[in-house]
């Protein structure tokens, strides 16, 4: 049977530190308050002085994991980018990855599930593997939030959130019998609650995509309705996961380590309550990175593997996420040797 096994992870994150403190420069907050709201610490963020899209973090990353693949570039037979950040508006990100990749024809494929990016990501190498289309795909998370958010007073509820940072799985497929790779995967989206979570402008629905008025408002700032996003969270992550579980006919018994998406550290905890599941299981990183979207998962994935919190000789992982959309996901994993 034709399985999709993560030959390795790479992440990279910038290298600009903003601490909770900082921010207290540019808008009305405190560390307390952010913390006790989000329990984050402090996120990365690109230079003050720009020029770096998420593609350029997306190429660090690349490296890093095609080396401890033992890939060349030339081996990939597929990207696919997730990310709600493009260094431009089109074309996609991945495009520009591949030319960064020093690739000639490698198809390239982007896709907009933000929070839920990286999961849907996955499960489309997945498809395409089984499907005989291709065998080895690079699988991106990345996003620069830093220079499209609201750094005011006005806009506190959603900046103190975001980091920048990029993560990336090599995903290759192989013949084997044993239960190893992706076991199952569940996907969901509800657009009736897009405006839950989004950024309006620029936009193709409006006869001119941003005009002055639009700037004036904040408009092409990120908005979230907090409360609503965190009640749909809080239930649609147990939801899934038991889901995907028994898509996979496991329990929570068989997991080894769960990695939600790092959106905010309240909603970890309320569903790790909800799992009734001990903090041994649950990886979190949100105070050291904030949320980086699509890239919160495979940067978390790299640093649980660094620290040694999952073994990639035996464990088994449970990936959970929701966000924009609204979209939510989870993914089981297995690691293990084919032979």
């Amino acid at each position: 049977m034709k399985r999709s096994l993560i030959r390795s992870t790479g992440r990279y994150i910038p290298p600009r530190l903003v601490t909770n403190e900082d921010l207290t420069r540019f808008m009305d907050t405190t560390d307390e308050w952010i913390q006790q709201r989000t329990g984050i610490e402090q996120r990365y963020w690109i230079p003050e002085e720009g020029g770096v899209g998420a593609s350029d973090l997306a190429l660090e990353a690349s490296r890093i994991a095609l080396d401890r693949a033992g890939w060349k570039a030339e081996d990939i037979d597929l990207i696919i980018f997730a990310t709600l950040s493009p260094d431009i508006f089109f074309p996609g990100s991945g495009c520009l990855l591949q030319d960064k990749l020093g690739l000639e024809t490698t198809p390239a494929l982007d896709i907009r599930q933000q929070c839920t990016g990286f999961i849907y990501g996955l499960a489309t190498a997945d498809a395409y593997i089984k499907a005989g289309m291709v065998n080895r795909v690079l699988v991106v998370g990345a996003e620069v939030h830093s220079s499209g958010l609201d750094i005011s007073t006005r806009g506190r509820d959603v900046a103190v959130l975001f980091g920048d940072g990029a993560g990336v799985a090599c995903v290759e497929g192989v013949e084997t019998e044993k239960e190893i790779g992706i076991l199952a995967t569940a996907l969901h989206a509800q657009g009736r609650h897009a405006s839950s979570l989004m950024l309006e402008a620029p936009a193709s629905r409006y006869t001119e995509r941003i005009t002055a008025e639009m700037l004036e408002q904040g408009r092409h700032y990120p908005t979230m309705e907090g409360k609503t996003v965190f009640k749909h969270a809080v239930r649609r992550l147990p939801e899934v996961t038991h889901e995907v579980l028994e898509k996979a006919a496991l329990g929570l018994d068989d997991i080894d380590l769960i990695i939600p998406h790092q959106a905010n550290l309240r909603i970890n905890q309320f569903y790790q309550r909800a799992l009734g599941v001990a903090d041994e299981k649950m990886f979190h990183n949100i105070m050291r990175y904030g949320n980086t979207t699509a890239g919160s998962i495979p940067i978390a994935m790299d640093e649980a593997i660094e620290l040694g919190r999952l073994d990639t000789k035996k464990d088994t992982l449970l990936l959970t996420a929701l966000g924009a959309g609204l979209t939510w996901a989870g993914l089981v994993y297995r690691f293990g040797s084919e032979d």
